[in-house]
């Protein structure tokens, strides 16, 4: 049994890959943790090596069984992690989710629509964390 967390250094990254740990713990799942790419301001299009999602991994805490890492080669994430999920037999997959304002109606981001309505398995979707005292918001994040 596996669960695959969708995962980019961003609020909404960390915010799924909490929630994945959460379930992964509970339930004694294995976790995959799938590295997107996102556009670094600095970098352009990038995705978290396996050392920085260890590390965020860390961060997290929480005791889970097997945990693997897969790096995307492609800009597009909701294919990507949904190719994983089918490659998996994936039980759960957790996204994040961006805030965005009230606006009466479901607005999803295109790859989380692509993952949200292609799933092969129940999609948990988190919302995006709040900036830690002292950080501003920044676009993207």
């Amino acid at each position: 049994m596996t669960i695959v967390v969708g995962y980019s250094p961003s609020g909404q990254g960390r915010a799924a890959l909490r929630a994945g740990v959460r379930y992964a713990s509970r339930s004694a799942q294995d976790l995959v943790i799938v590295s997107h790419q996102y556009n670094d301001p600095e970098h352009g299009m990038s995705a978290a090596d396996e050392d920085a999602v260890r590390a965020a991994l860390a961060e997290v805490g929480g005791a889970v069984g097997e945990v693997a890492v897969r790096s995307s080669p492609t800009k597009d994430a909701g294919e990507f992690i949904l190719a994983v999920a089918d490659e998996v037999a994936a039980d759960l997959l957790v996204i994040g989710l961006r805030r965005k304002p009230a606006i009466g109606k479901l607005n999803l981001g295109a790859a989380a629509r692509r993952v949200v309505l292609g799933a092969p398995c129940p999609v948990l979707a988190v919302k995006d964390d709040y900036p830690a005292a002292g950080e501003g918001v920044t676009a993207g994040s």
